[in-house]
């Protein structure tokens, strides 16, 4: 009975998770381009923006509450994907392993570590700029491209990178849909992972926002196909029983 339940609760949630990634992923695309760091001079050249945003990256009130929607589905997905790996966990006994456990501590701790970043975002930066209290966000701005809001955004998506990686572990049944499943989050894995370490080999203290864009970019893609791909997995377990 419970395996039958997770099976439903997984079902039901690859989907939120793709739609929510679909969603994160267009709203961060079209409504937040970068204003300031490495990108920023690129997309002035093409006409996207004007100008960039240099320190204190204060003069940001017109962009709110615009720039930071793609939050919402970004703070979302965090929260899907623990319930998403939960029901791997329980809907099949080939799944209560060792590797699957990881795997959903891990994604417990990448969903507290971009819950309270986006949180912040949209419950303390926002007000904040529209009332003028400007004194402390310089460090919190998520245009300030060493700040807070982009070093807890680089853990975060390496964490779900690695928690990527433990869950490939898993899907060890036969046919192309388990191993379509596996080699996606692996391959995903092993990109967020080693890319974090040659990135900031390569570029030291310049590494801003880069790393962020890239893991952001690669575990939201990976959630969306996977989302899709565990959609018929948790059916076929479903029917099977």
């Amino acid at each position: 009975m419970e395996n039958k339940i997770a099976c439903q609760y997984g079902k039901w949630t690859s989907i939120l998770t793709a739609i929510s990634a679909i969603m994160a992923f267009g709203a961060a695309m079209t409504l937040a381009p970068a204003r300031s760091g490495p990108n920023c001079p690129p997309l002035i050249e093409m006409g996207v923006i004007k100008s960039c945003i240099t320190y204190p990256f204060t003069n940001v009130v017109d962009f709110v509450p615009v720039e930071y929607i793609w939050m919402y589905p970004a703070m979302l997905l965090s929260l899907l994907f623990v319930v998403l790996v939960s029901s791997i966990y329980h809907c099949d006994p080939i799944h209560k392993n060792i590797s699957t456990h990881i795997a959903l501590m891990l994604s417990v701790v990448s969903a507290a570590i971009h819950s309270i970043n986006y949180f912040i975002q949209l419950a303390v930066v926002q007000p904040s700029l529209l009332k003028g209290e400007l004194e402390s966000l310089i460090l919190l701005s998520q245009y300030n491209p060493h700040g807070v809001f982009i070093a807890l955004e680089d853990l975060g998506y390496f964490v779900i990178g690695l928690s990527f990686g433990f869950l490939s572990f898993s899907f060890v049944k036969p046919g192309k849909l388990s191993k379509s499943i596996k080699y996606t989050y692996l391959i995903c894995s092993v990109v967020t992972v080693t890319g974090l370490i040659a990135m900031a080999i390569w570029y030291k203290s310049d590494l801003e926002y880069r790393y962020e864009v890239l893991s952001l970019s690669l575990d939201w893609l990976t959630l969306i196909i996977t989302g899709i791909l565990l959609f018929f997995y948790f059916k076929r377990i479903s029917q099977s029983d």
